[in-house]
């Protein structure tokens, strides 16, 4: 499968280095496949129906050239092919551009779709608006724990041929990283299991207050915590047939891109 590494929501908060919205296009023998799709160009209409107040605080660019709708079709590859988008969780920069794919099933934990439909917390409250869905998105939720397993996570199940949904909570209630096999290895999007390389990569200077938005926005800190620990495991077992990468830390997008196995400790 072929994959294309997009940016697909820029973000700017005020105490934070800028951000952006990290997004896997699969081109599949099926059609194509998103896992995430950043902003949308209806978020970029109606920032405020479809973001709310959160919009202040991470600051999104907001431009329509980024939306995923538009990058597809400067890559020469058709919307209306997108079939499934996998969502590692419901927060706005992560499933805004699923409205600009009516026609896909939208794949998520079936914990996750709980949360967003049925909050329970203020946390929730704020984060899943009811915008965000008001397009009837078509969704199908999983059980990881169903599943058979990856690379030692129990709960984790293959949603279509060669793409792995893994129950990741923590950040969000039903939060999930997807790993997508390539022909020639394997790359573990981690949504928001953690927001900057230096929380796994051992080496790296982190972002005090990148990490405080982290803690601040997170359903369960312990098991935000507990993620960082096993993704730090993956990253320093230096596998060189899987890439690591998240949401938000613009340098493992710029070398996903750039070189899709070359990730990991040198």
């Amino acid at each position: 499968m072929k994959v294309h590494h997009l940016n697909c929501g820029t973000m700017r908060p005020a105490v934070t280095p800028s951000l952006v919205c990290h997004v896997l296009a699969v081109e599949t023998t099926e059609g194509l496949l998103l896992v995430d799709s950043g902003f949308g160009l209806r978020d970029a209409a109606e920032p405020a129906h479809r973001i709310g107040a959160a919009r202040h605080l991470i600051r999104p660019v907001l431009d329509p050239e980024e939306s995923a709708v538009r990058q597809l079709q400067r890559l020469d590859l058709d919307p209306d092919d997108v079939r499934d988008i996998v969502l590692t969780h419901y927060d706005a920069d992560h499933s805004g551009g699923t409205a600009d794919f009516p026609r896909a099933r939208v794949h998520l934990t079936a914990t996750e779709s709980e949360a967003a439909q049925h909050p329970r917390t203020w946390n929730e409250r704020s984060r899943y608006l009811p915008a965000q869905r008001e397009h009837g998105p078509r969704l199908v939720e999983h059980d990881p724990a169903t599943g058979d397993g990856w690379r030692g996570f129990a709960a984790a199940t293959e949603i279509v041929p060669g793409v792995v949904l893994i129950a990741m909570p923590g950040h969000t209630r039903g939060h999930a990283a997807v790993a997508v096999d390539t022909g020639d290895g394997w790359i573990l999007h981690a949504g928001d299991a953690f927001y900057h390389r230096a929380q796994i990569d051992g080496v790296t200077r982190g972002n005090r207050a990148l990490a405080t938005l982290e803690a601040a926005i997170a359903h369960d800190r312990r098991l935000v915590r507990a993620n960082h620990a096993r993704l730090a495991e993956l990253w320093a077992a230096a596998d060189p047939a899987l890439t690591i990468v998240n949401a938000h830390d613009p340098e493992l997008l710029r070398a996903a891109a750039a070189h899709p196995r070359r990730l990991g400790p040198r």
